[in-house]
């Protein structure tokens, strides 16, 4: 399907809405009790007009076309449904699918939300809201169990084709095209169901929101991933550096899975040896994983619209997952974004309110045809500090303006070329060892800062990096840091120990409709903030024998220069007028890789071919 031809179906949908299925606009006569079951829209938002209580649980195992575990037989998987009452006698409702690997380990929300099974097999607690506040609004909810997790067969690939695969099969079933099988074993259709299904996840599970849609399976017309990855190989690896353990694949796969290990031993070891942790390098495997460009799920292949929430200091997924993927998209699919301060967080926990209301406006527009203002509001909503949000037209702000700055032999941070060399050792060494006192030598790092800004400043995009260098040895780490230096309180966004950048608080928020089993009822959070004299803003590490392939490294001959050139991860900061920006670059970043050491190489840089490229908007008390 074409975005045109999208845009006539959901402009069809519109029109179902308000015809076939008689939508009623308050203020409308009563239906009478024998009238055609129908959605209620007022003020442009569904209404909570059908019985959660009375709502059909049921559950069914859709054949998909993958056996992940080589037993010879094709994967089933587990769907768990709850949907109106009405919609077994002539109602037609869009789907909200959460398609999790994490209902054994750890659980979801915090780790604190399982599933809970009644005598006869079907949920009596689902996970999360969406089923509380959605199912009373007219949606189905269907919480699929990712291939190898819970109740489905298999075994999981962490981000490998089954992953994806088995959730396009749901979507597949849901708009009649593949089989699935309900707890007799018996065939079932779903024919409660318009087909028109959104899926919605955080971490893993936005990843596969990601990866489905880039198989451009029909009937899927939305996807909101909340801090999901679009290429596993960036879980693990930047720029040929190992920014995590060895085995993490084999060891993620085992974490999801409660079944005994041995029934994916052979599954783990063979993605243990195809990831190559020796060398970091990327290879097919790693293509396999990659949502943007690789052969089961490509960006240009995604036909639903969008809505991701990004933590610009998110340690787990890092920010340029978004970034990416978010530049691939084609030119037409309709898209919208939160930009956080935080770090690997479901925005639910952290602005409640406006989202809950935001997602309503979201999936009514997208699944159930309403026309209210969703896509006439602003694309972009960033956060730039603590309650401090601001609304643009897109991301990254259309008024950035790249500025190139030059680090300086005074130590300065300027406009000019300079001429000269620096040099330090490459070691590993902690992002506050190598930011903290920059007007100090310090033999592992060099550091050059602008003047006091006169006007405020942000930083919206990704910056890039070029450095022209020579080492002692044939590679190091090289590694880059983009600093904000001015006494200020922050969102503690970087330190995932702080739940990233919130902490809970008294107080809970009952969202949507509740059962004795399944209350809808949440803690509350607010902002976890610090006020330091620095935060690190952005940055970047490369293998320098990468700096030309991510595939096939090319070691440096020592003592001969070398430009080499990369991307830092991309932010949406405000710098505060009177603060200075700093260039930290230095070695291993021990905050962003436990898997690699320092390599000991002398690094000399040429400060004349040395310079970092920032997008910029000057005067930031709105979006532009």
């Amino acid at each position: 399907m074409s975005i045109s031809q999208r845009r006539r179906s959901l402009a069809a949908v519109a029109t179902a809405t308000a015809t076939a299925l008689a939508v009623v606009v308050a203020g409308a006569p009563a239906a009478s009790a024998t009238a055609k079951p129908t959605i209620e829209v007022s003020g442009g938002l569904t209404q909570p007009v059908f019985s959660y209580q009375d709502a059909i649980r049921e559950h069914v195992r859709v054949q998909s076309p993958v056996d992940s575990d080589g037993d010879g037989k094709k994967d089933l998987v587990r769907v768990d449904i709850i949907r109106p009452k009405e919609s077994s006698s002539g109602l037609k409702v869009p789907v909200i699918m959460h398609q999790s690997p994490y209902f054994d380990e750890p659980g979801v929300g915090f780790g604190r939300d399982h599933k809970k099974y009644g005598a006869d097999g079907n949920l009596t607690k689902f996970p999360l809201f969406y089923d509380n506040y959605f199912v009373p609004r007219g949606y189905a909810f269907v919480s699929v169990d990712m291939i190898g997790t819970r109740l489905s067969d298999g075994c999981p690939t962490s981000g490998g084709p089954s992953d994806v695969l088995g959730g396009k099969a749901v979507v597949d079933w849901l708009n009649g095209r593949a089989t699935a099988y309900d707890a007799k074993g018996d065939p079932v259709k779903a024919t409660w169901t318009t087909g028109r299904t959104g899926m919605i996840g955080h971490s893993y599970e936005g990843s596969l929101a990601i990866g489905v849609a880039g198989t451009g399976v029909r009937g899927l017309e939305t996807i909101v991933p909340l801090a999901g990855p679009s290429s596993w190989y960036e879980m693990w690896r930047a720029n040929g550096t190992l920014t995590d353990f060895k085995g993490g694949q084999e060891w993620l796969a085992e974490w999801v899975d409660a079944d005994p290990d041995e029934k994916c031993a052979a599954v783990h070891q063979r993605m243990t040896a195809a990831s190559d942790d020796d060398t970091g390098n990327y290879n097919a495997y790693w293509h396999e994983r990659n949502y943007r460009t690789g052969p089961v799920s490509n960006v240009r292949n995604v036909r639903a619209s969008v809505f991701p929430v990004v933590g610009m200091h998110d340690r787990n997924v890092m920010a340029d997952q978004f970034s990416q993927w978010w530049a691939g998209l084609p030119r037409g699919v309709q898209r919208k974004v939160w930009v956080t301060q935080y770090g690997h967080l479901d925005p639910f926990w952290a602005r409640r309110d406006v989202w809950v209301n935001t997602l309503h406006q979201w999936f009514d527009h997208e699944l159930m045809g309403v026309p209210n203002d969703i896509m006439r509001q602003p694309r972009a909503d960033v956060q730039l500090g603590p309650d401090r949000w601001i609304t643009q037209a897109d991301w990254p702000a259309p008024a950035a303006r790249t500025v190139t700055l030059r680090p300086q032999q005074d130590g300065s941070l300027g406009r000019t070329p300079s001429t000269g060399t620096g040099s330090y050792l490459e070691t590993r060494q902690t992002e506050t060892a190598m930011a903290e006192d920059p007007g100090t030598t310090n033999p592992n790092r060099l550091a050059y800062l602008t003047p006091p800004l006169k006007n405020a400043t942000r930083l919206s995009g990704t910056p890039s990096v070029s450095l022209r260098v020579k080492l002692d040895k044939p590679t190091a780490n090289l590694g880059v840091m983009l600093v904000d230096y001015g006494q200020d309180t922050r969102i503690h966004g970087v330190d995932p120990s702080l739940r990233q950048g919130l902490k809970l608080i008294d107080g809970e928020d009952c969202v949507g409709e509740s059962t004795a089993d399944d209350d809808g009822c949440y803690q509350r959070a607010a902002d976890n903030t610090v006020t330091a004299g620095f935060q690190v803003v952005s940055r970047g590490i490369m293998d320098a024998q990468n700096h030309k392939s991510l595939s096939h490294p090319t070691p440096l001959t020592p003592g001969k220069p070398y430009r080499i050139t990369w991307s830092m991860l991309p932010q949406d900061y405000e710098f505060k007028a009177g603060h200075r920006l700093g260039l930290v670059l230095t070695g291993t970043n021990a905050d962003l890789t436990n898997a690699e050491a320092g390599t000991g190489t002398k690094v000399t840089v040429d400060l004349a071919g040395t310079s970092i490229s920032l997008p910029l908007v000057t005067g930031t008390s709105s979006g532009k």
